[in-house]
């Protein structure tokens, strides 16, 4: 057991990690000092943590030692060096969002921080974010824009920016942020990342400061996409303290597709939405290649111009300024000249406004039911563009193809396609293993594309 074998495995994937902990060929506490020193030196010009806690993590990797070297139960993360995002309360730390001025320090884990410590993971910190998690490229003003560790000059993403460039540098073997219209997979794709935003309702909200919270939930970066299935096992489960929280019939079944009957939607006309050429290629690429990976395909051509998705993006932004107002309004003193125009978009809105919005999100989820019917999967670029340059003006449409999944509460599963862009897998509400073990099966043949 080596400090240059701890330092190699920060930037393994959490299965290999989890694997060297069990074969005793690096400690826990190994890992984390090896973490936190990279935290130390790179972080003044990475800017991705707000708060690290190095003292409560190293205590916990060497108590999940002794767990280990003294035969006890372990848990199914047990010593695994971990990041949260600055928008879930970790009890003793500051709750920051991303605004300025002194922050809430948090009395108690929020619940999914909680079910990650009782499955024995080390929870090195929070991560930083955009203001009140609102945007899209991982700007902020008050801290420092978050930068991008695996293409410089590039923008990290948002509003899970901190968490992304967290694992992206190898300082976290995986991280939880939270996704409200694009959050977890904006930044995954950018920073080469697999991303998942789970089923809404799988995974409590309880203790996650709102953006909006029809359409908030907690959800999961990691290096590779079969590290998500452990960490979702964890995280997912009903909460009654959490009224959004979704009580499952039966617990997560294995993935209910049949080789060579599965139904592909395509999405075509991606030009119409905005999405740029380069996309474009590199997304056509990857779904010619993936017939080879999963067999004989029904690929249907889809079109999502009717759904006119970026009309009723706009109505759920204004639901999530209201949203920011009522639940953030006393701590939004000094917020950037940007975040108070938005806001004060909501305030000269008529409640009927906000009636009229919701409305219209309850008929995008119907439309995604009727979308589901022809369909088992869909699809489509994560998003429209490669990460822009890092101080470049915000894309106003970078969040569109990832709202699709968030308006309708569906799972979508950013995979890494390179250079920035990534390949998103939709699925209909409760289908997050299948996301899962389809995008298993579609990151091998990506690798090959590469």
């Amino acid at each position: 057991m080596t400090a240059s074998t701890a330092d190699a495995l920060r930037h393994a994937p959490l299965t290999r990690v989890l694997r060297a902990l069990a074969l005793g060929e690096t400690s826990s506490a190994a890992l984390t000092a090896a973490c936190l020193d990279a935290i130390d030196g790179e972080n003044p010009q990475l800017r991705a943590w707000t708060h690290v806690d190095a003292d409560g993590a190293l205590a916990a990797a060497r108590a999940s030692d002794a767990r280990r070297a003294q035969g006890q139960p372990l848990g199914r993360l047990d010593g695994v060096p971990l990041a949260v995002k600055d928008n879930l309360d970790v009890a003793g730390l500051p709750t920051g969002l991303g605004l300025p001025g002194p922050a809430p320090v948090a009395a108690e884990d929020a619940h999914a921080v909680g079910r990650l410590r009782g499955a024995g993971a080390v929870i090195l910190g929070k991560t930083a974010l955009d203001e009140a998690a609102f945007g899209t490229v991982g700007r902020n003003p008050h801290h420092g824009d978050v930068r991008n560790p695996r293409f410089p000059g590039k923008a990290c993403g948002g509003s899970s920016a901190g968490a992304a460039a967290a694992v992206a540098a190898g300082h976290a073997s995986a991280a939880i942020g939270t996704d409200t219209l694009g959050a977890i997979r904006i930044p995954a794709a950018f920073c080469g990342l697999a991303g998942l935003r789970p089923t809404f309702g799988e995974i409590s909200g309880r203790g996650m400061a709102p953006a909006l919270r029809r359409l908030d939930t907690v959800g999961v970066l990691a290096r590779a996409v079969e590290d998500i299935a452990p960490l979702l096992q964890v995280l997912a489960g009903y909460d009654p303290g959490d009224p959004r929280s979704r009580m499952r019939r039966t617990p997560f079944a294995l993935p209910d597709w049949q080789p060579g009957s599965l139904r592909v939607g395509v999405v075509r006309g991606l030009d119409a939405l905005g999405v740029t050429g380069s996309v474009v290629d590199v997304f056509e690429r990857a779904v010619a290649r993936a017939g080879a990976g999963l067999g004989a395909l029904h690929a249907i051509d889809l079109d999502l111009a009717p759904l006119d998705i970026a009309t009723t993006r706009r109505a759920a932004l204004l639901l999530m300024e209201a949203e920011i107002l009522a639940a953030h309004g006393d701590r939004l003193a000094g917020s950037s000249p940007r975040l108070r125009g938005l806001l004060a978009f909501a305030e000269g809105k008529r409640a009927v406004d906000y009636v009229a919005a919701d409305r219209r999100l309850d008929v995008h989820v119907v439309r995604m039911r009727q979308l589901f019917d022809r369909v088992d999967v869909l699809l489509l670029p994560t998003v429209s563009a490669p990460p822009p340059d890092l101080g470049a003006e915000e894309p106003s449409n970078l969040a569109d193809l990832s709202a699709l999944a968030s308006l309708a509460g569906c799972p979508a599963l950013s995979l890494p396609l390179g250079d920035g862009i990534g390949l998103q897998l939709v699925g209909a509400r409760g289908s997050d293993l299948r996301l899962l073990e389809l995008g298993q099966i579609l990151a091998c043949v990506i690798d090959a594309m590469q």
